[in-house]
């Protein structure tokens, strides 16, 4: 194969990662420079993303051979990915990788894949990136929600009384979505998006990772929107006093706690469901 046919050949395969990755939703670049600390450096395809204020900062290696990867290219990527400070780095290859090459990238943030797998895995790690943010997006109107007293909610609208079926409850809401990210980590869709409350907004049933990012902005919005008129009527009449915490958003509300116990018999459990309770009771 003459050395035209290679170029064009290499130049298509790279293409075709850089279009898989604009079909996930973020940008893609080939044949990019980037200036790191010490030097400058040519990357195949460069991946950037800010969405919900999460960075994404990729570099994909394409490397159209005949043979295996070794391990030298391994440690040449991770010595680019840290210089430019990028997230992750990727060889894709068009037949696998030596031996040596895998053991390199063992614990680190280097991924190796042939063009198969890579079009699987990518498709999960982006989302998945996406996912996380409505997670901590979530925990943040939790953390809000519950910093008004019950008395305090009800009085404003953001719940009813438990007997009051299908009244808005923003605690039941919130539940409802971090159930559903978490069947959208597994992709198990199609998920049903019901919240068998009376006033709704969006769709009850998401067939694939974009129609649920829109039910997602849809509900999330619709929250926030309700908390800050509450909010405004509350500073209004005076009584706007929120037990406020500081925000760790790395950490678990109790409904992720309860969901991640499922299926988990004994003390423990029963615990976690008493702990549950109270939470809702607030």
């Amino acid at each position: 194969m003459n050395n035209g046919v290679m170029e064009k050949e290499w130049f298509n395969f790279q293409e075709r990662i850089a279009e898989h990755f604009r079909s996930l939703g973020v940008q893609a670049e080939t044949n990019k420079t980037i200036t790191g600390v010490r030097t400058e450096h040519d990357l195949d395809v460069y991946v950037t993303s800010k969405y919900l204020g999460t960075n994404i900062k990729w570099v994909i290696e394409a490397k159209y051979w005949q043979t295996k990867i070794p391990k030298e290219k391994v440690l040449a990527l991770r010595t680019i990915v840290d210089d430019i400070g990028a997230d992750k780095g990727f060889i894709i290859s068009q037949v696998g990788f030596q031996s040596g090459a895998i053991e390199a990238c063992q614990n680190t943030n280097i991924q190796l894949y042939t063009f198969e797998e890579f079009v699987t895995l990518s498709k999960s790690y982006i989302q998945n990136e996406i996912l996380d943010t409505y997670v901590r997006r979530a925990r943040l109107l939790h953390i809000r929600y519950f910093s008004h007293e019950k008395r305090i909610r009800k009085d404003y609208g953001l719940r009813g009384e438990i007997y009051e079926v299908g009244c808005f409850s923003g605690a039941q809401l919130l539940m409802i979505v971090f159930d559903i990210l978490e069947k959208a980590k597994i992709n198990k869709y199609p998920i049903d998006l019901q919240t068998h409350m009376v006033e709704k907004v969006g769709n009850d049933l998401a067939e694939d990772f974009f129609e649920l990012i829109q039910w997602l902005n849809l509900n999330l919005n619709w929250l926030d929107e309700r908390l800050l008129k509450a909010e405004y009527k509350m500073m209004q009449d005076g009584v706007f006093e929120p037990n406020l915490i500081d925000p760790d958003l790395n950490q678990k509300t109790w409904y992720e706690i309860a969901q991640s116990m499922k299926g988990v018999e004994g003390e423990n459990i029963q615990q976690v469901i008493q702990d549950f309770l109270k939470l809702r009771s607030k």
